[in-house]
C-alpha cells in the first residue's frame, strides 16, 4: 500500500514540474476542438411517419372471386425499393433541389449524396414506415420528406393498377394464340374423323369393341337363321303330310275355324320374344334396347288381334262342298305358314350375311385401326389440353378484371399519415454541448497526457527512496531542502496561477457549453 502511494505522489510531482507546459496543452487543443465544434455545420432531419392499412372490407368478400395479391409484400418491396436514382430525382425536383454540375449535367455526387441522406424504415411488423432525410437546411429537408410521402403513396396505387393492366393484357395476347390453337386443334380433329368415317362409331367404341358387339349380333342371327330353317322345314313336312291325312282334315279345318291361324304374325312374335330374352341376358329393362323390343311384341300382339278378329268376321265361301272347303282351307294355311317360313328364313339369312360382313370389313380395318384409334386419342388429348388452357385463361382474365375493379373500388391500401413532417427547429447534428464537455475531457487529457511524457523524457527522482530502489545501490544520506518564506509565497502564487488558468478553461467551456444549448449556431 505504502509504495502504490508513493508511486502515486511521484507521478504528481512529476506532473507538477511540467504543470504550465500541460497548462498550455490544454488550452491550445481546447481552443482548437471548441473551433471545431462551433463550425461544424448543422445538420437538420425532417422525418414523417405513414401507416399502411391493407385490411380492408372488400377483399374477405372477394376471395375466390377476384386475384388476391400479398399485399403486405407488395408494401415491403415497395418500401425496399422507394429509395431509387429515378425516385431521387423526382424528389430534387418536387423539393426544388439543383443537382446539376458546373457543366449543367447531373451531379453523381449529388445525387449518392441525397440518396444516403434519405432513409425509409419498417417499424416492427404493424405497416408502420418512417421516412427521414438530413439536410442543412430545415425548410428544404420538410419538402424533401413531403415529396417522398407523396411519391410513396402515389407509387403504390400506380403500380397496383399498372400490374393489372399489364397482367390483362398479357392474358389478352395468350388467350388470342391459344384461341387461334385451339381452331387448329379443332380443325385437324374434324379432317380426321372426316378421313375415317366409316371406322367410327356413334357411342366412341373403339373397333375391338365394335367386333365383339357384332360377333355376338353375328351369333344370334345365326340363330335364328337355324331357327328359321327348322320352321321352315316342319313347316314343308306338315304341307307334304297334309295330302295323306285327309281323315284328320275336318278336326284341323274346326280347330282352324274357330281360331283363325296368323303363322307370319306369330313367327315374328317368336323371333322377338326370343330376341327380348337374349337381351335380357345382357342388359337391364331400362336399356334401349329392351325397350324398343317389348314396343315391337306389343304392336305384333295387337296386329296379331286385329287380323283374327277380320279373319272370324269373313264368311266362309258356299260354293264347294264342305269337305273339300275344308281341305282347301288347311292346304292354303300350311301353305300360307311354309312361304312365312321361307320369307322369315331368307331375312334371317340376309341378317347373317349383313352381320358377316360388316365383321369381315372390320377385320380387314384390323390392323389400321391401332394407329387411327392412337392418332385419335392424341388429337383428342392435344385438343382436351388447348381447350382448358384457354378456358383457364379466359377465367383468370376474369378475375384480373375483377381486381382491377375491386383495386378502384378498395385500393391496394389505405395510406394514414399519422405523422406530417414538422419544420425541424434544432439541429440533430452536432449536438454542440455535449461535443464541448467532450472537446474540455480531451484537452484536459491532452494536457496530463503532456506532462506525463515529458517526465518519462526527462526523469527526475523527487524522493531519495525512489533512487536507491532504481539503481539497488546503498544511500549513504540526503540533504533536505529549506524552503523560506519567499519561495513558499512564490509557490502558492504558482498554484494560485494555476488555479484561475484551469477554472477559467472550465468556465468558459462551460459558457461556450450553455450558449449552444440556448442559442444553436
Amino acid at each position: 500500500m505504502n509504495e502504490q502511494l508513493e508511486k502515486l505522489v511521484s507521478i504528481g510531482w512529476s506532473l507538477w514540474r511540467y504543470r504550465w507546459m500541460a497548462m498550455a496543452v490544454s488550452w491550445v487543443v481546447g481552443a482548437v476542438m471548441a473551433a471545431v465544434v462551433l463550425v461544424l455545420p448543422n445538420r437538420y432531419e425532417a422525418s414523417a411517419r405513414i401507416y399502411v392499412d391493407t385490411q380492408t372490407i372488400l377483399r374477405p368478400l372477394m376471395t375466390g372471386i377476384a386475384v388476391q395479391p400479398n399485399v403486405e409484400q407488395q408494401i415491403v418491396m415497395l418500401g425496399r425499393t422507394l429509395i431509387s436514382r429515378a425516385n431521387v430525382e423526382k424528389v430534387a425536383a418536387m423539393a426544388g433541389i439543383d443537382l446539376s454540375d458546373e457543366k449543367g449535367g447531373k451531379s453523381e455526387k449529388r445525387i449518392e449524396k441525397m440518396t444516403r441522406a434519405l432513409q425509409i424504415q419498417s417499424v416492427g411488423r404493424d405497416n408502420l414506415y418512417t421516412l427521414t432525410y438530413h439536410d442543412s437546411t430545415p425548410e428544404r429537408a420538410k419538402r424533401v420528406i413531403d415529396s417522398m410521402v407523396d411519391i410513396f403513396v402515389q407509387s403504390s396505387v400506380g403500380s397496383s393498377r399498372k400490374d393489372s393492366d399489364s397482367a390483362k393484357a398479357f392474358i389478352d395476347d395468350q388467350i388470342k394464340a391459344y384461341r387461334t390453337e385451339l381452331e387448329q386443334a379443332e380443325t385437324r380433329l374434324k379432317d380426321f374423323r372426316i378421313r375415317n368415317i366409316d371406322m367410327q362409331a356413334a357411342d366412341g367404341r373403339d373397333t375391338a369393341t365394335r367386333m365383339a358387339e357384332l360377333g355376338t349380333q353375328l351369333d344370334a342371327a345365326r340363330l335364328q337363321m337355324r331357327e328359321a330353317e327348322q320352321a321352315r322345314d316342319a313347316a314343308r313336312n306338315a304341307l307334304t303330310n297334309e295330302k295323306g291325312a285327309d281323315n284328320q282334315l275336318p278336326d284341323l279345318l274346326a280347330e282352324a275355324s274357330v281360331t283363325p291361324a296368323t303363322p307370319e304374325i306369330d313367327a315374328r312374335l317368336d323371333a322377338q320374344r326370343r330376341q327380348l330374352d337374349a337381351l335380357l341376358q345382357r342388359f337391364t329393362d331400362q336399356h334401349p334396347d329392351v325397350i324398343a323390343a317389348r314396343r315391337l311384341i306389343k304392336d305384333l300382339e295387337e296386329q296379331k288381334k286385329r287380323e283374327v278378329a277380320a279373319l272370324r268376321a269373313k264368311p266362309p265361301p258356299v260354293s264347294a262342298p264342305q269337305q273339300d272347303r275344308r281341305a282347301s282351307l288347311a292346304y292354303q294355311e300350311l301353305t300360307r305358314m311354309a312361304a312365312a317360313a321361307d320369307v322369315q328364313l331368307a331375312t334371317a339369312r340376309a341378317r347373317v350375311a349383313e352381320y358377316q360382313s360388316r365383321l369381315d370389313h372390320l377385320r380387314a380395318r384390323l390392323k389400321d385401326a391401332p394407329r387411327i384409334e392412337a392418332e385419335l386419342a392424341r388429337l383428342n388429348r392435344d385438343y382436351a389440353i388447348q381447350k382448358r388452357a384457354y378456358e383457364e385463361l379466359v377465367t383468370r382474365r376474369e378475375s384480373a378484371t375483377m381486381y382491377g375493379k375491386l383495386d378502384d373500388a378498395a385500393g391496394l391500401a389505405e395510406f394514414r399519415v399519422i405523422d406530417p413532417a414538422q419544420l425541424p427547429l434544432k439541429p440533430m447534428f452536432p449536438n454542440r454541448p455535449l461535443l464541448l464537455l467532450a472537446a474540455l475531457v480531451i484537452a484536459i487529457a491532452a494536457g496530463l497526457g503532456a506532462a506525463v511524457v515529458m517526465s518519462h523524457l526527462r526523469p527526475v527522482f523527487h524522493r531519495a527512496s525512489e533512487l536507491k530502489s532504481r539503481f539497488g545501490l546503498p544511500l549513504l544520506g540526503a540533504v533536505a531542502a529549506v524552503t523560506s518564506d519567499l519561495e513558499a509565497r512564490h509557490e502558492r502564487r504558482e498554484i494560485a496561477k494555476l488555479s484561475a488558468a484551469s477554472a477559467t478553461l472550465v468556465v468558459l467551456f462551460a459558457v461556450a457549453v450553455g450558449l449552444s444549448t440556448v442559442l444553436p449556431v
